[in-house]
């Protein structure tokens, strides 16, 4: 089970811390695309003295680190039993041929020390091991309770170095009702700090961050009303997008200027619309008497991926964002749902029916090949891509009960982040 703190201290760590159609031919085997990692040296961090607490902020920080850079398939920290080999860190004269023996391509060098008022002070460096080079260094002063946010943010430097987007303090929205009702959470995108957002009795939905990382849209229902909302959880505003008919399913546009959504505001069936960010300027883009729901942008802003029935069943399909150039993108299979646009732009994933089993498949768009992500006689659905692309966060009730989980792209690494009452909708933040 994954810890848990109160809205207001990660609200505190927040301020503080700063078009000719090719038929695909579905591919079932795990396809890994092959990519260089970089062995990563992270000896034991210092203290200024031997107090306990120094120690304990020490050990979690580096372990906060260590996991970041495992999950990350660009680094790879080095085995711990490495370490015996190497005499312990001298920071004054580091001795870079021994880190080289051990196959350490860089170096982090962490020390911990303490304030007068109890706050710590973190100092991380980090070297290039080769050319015995300082590449980058920083100092961060935090509460101890903000340790992992400290540990989250040195990761995301090293993402930084090698222009790779930074994705440890990233959050995931998502819906549970671990306390009796629908509403929303949020978590750290490795499930800490599992966090309550709105407190009412309507049920919500389907909610999505937007592109800055600062507003979540999301759809109430209450009284066999279904609005759609914009929620600021870190001023605790909310507004009003529409309440005519049933209104969902929103995504936002990568450069943050438009945002896409389902509404039954003018036919009985569900249409996609567009608007500004903030809800206004609400424009219709399709028009059929076929269902056509789950808007997903892609990175250019020029396309939107959506599922639509209306050739009988739903499909994949994507058209321009003003709503033309319609075009099929999934074969075979007579359910094809849920389509989420990847950062890097080349892929789509999508759930699948067969067989009454609901399972994940990236469409690569450049190749037309498919890649199945999942197996097992369960639901898993909503997925939902990590800033990088290497990694999707997505629900499955593979245990009996629906929970988060996440995967890489390849299939591997599956990991569940949430174990109280009922989760599902995931949404991962780009920020």
């Amino acid at each position: 089970m994954k810890k848990t703190i109160p809205v207001s201290a990660v609200f505190l760590a927040l301020f503080l811390i700063t078009n000719t159609l090719i038929p695909q031919q579905e591919v079932v085997m795990r396809i890994r695309e092959g990519m260089p990692i970089i062995p990563v040296a992270i000896p034991e961090f210092l203290t200024q003295n031997n107090s306990p607490d120094q120690a304990s902020a020490a050990s979690t920080l580096r372990e906060v680190i260590i996991s970041d850079l495992e999950y990350s398939r660009v680094f790879k920290p080095l085995p711990e039993d490495y370490y015996q080999y190497i005499d312990p860190l001298n920071l004054e004269d580091i001795n870079f041929k021994k880190w080289e023996s051990i196959e350490a391509k860089l170096l982090l060098s962490g020390q911990v020390s303490e304030n007068r008022d109890g706050s710590l002070i973190f100092e991380a460096k980090t070297y290039d091991v080769k050319s015995a080079r300082f590449i980058k260094g920083k100092k961060y002063q935090s509460d101890p309770s903000l340790l992992r946010l400290v540990g989250h943010k040195i990761s995301n430097e090293f993402m930084k170095i090698y222009g790779e987007p930074p994705i440890f303090t990233t959050k995931i929205v998502f819906v549970s009702n671990r306390n009796g009702n629908d509403e929303l959470y949020m978590m750290d995108y490795d499930g800490y700090n599992q966090t309550r957002l709105t407190f009412n009795k309507t049920r919500d939905y389907m909610p999505a961050w937007s592109t800055d990382g600062k507003t979540i849209a999301y759809t109430a229902y209450n009284n066999q009303n279904a609005a759609l909302y914009l929620f600021n959880p870190f001023e605790g505003t909310r507004t009003l997008v529409t309440d005519h008919g049933t209104s969902f399913g929103a995504d936002f546009s990568f450069d943050g200027k438009k945002m896409a959504f389902c509404s039954t505001e003018d036919e009985s069936n569900s249409e996609i619309y567009i608007s500004d960010t903030n809800g206004k300027n609400i424009r219709r883009l399709t028009f059929n008497n076929a269902i056509d729901t789950a808007p997903s942008w892609s990175p250019n802003n020029r396309e939107i991926a959506f599922t639509s029935d209306r050739l009988g069943s739903p499909q994949i399909y994507i058209m321009d964002a003003e709503g033309a150039n319609i075009r099929r993108r999934s074969f075979g299979g007579n359910y094809h749902d849920a389509p989420a646009w990847a950062p890097t732009g080349d892929r789509i994933i999508y759930v699948s029916r067969v067989a009454a089993v609901f399972d994940l498949y990236v469409l690569n768009l450049r190749t037309d090949r498919i890649i199945k992500l999942t197996e097992g006689y369960s639901r898993n659905e909503s997925p939902s891509w990590s800033p990088d692309g290497r990694h999707i966060v997505f629900s499955s009730n593979r245990t009996g009960t629906i929970h988060i989980y996440t995967i890489d792209y390849d299939g591997t690494n599956l990991r569940r982040l949430t174990s109280r009452g009922e989760n599902k909708l995931p949404n991962w933040s780009r920020k």
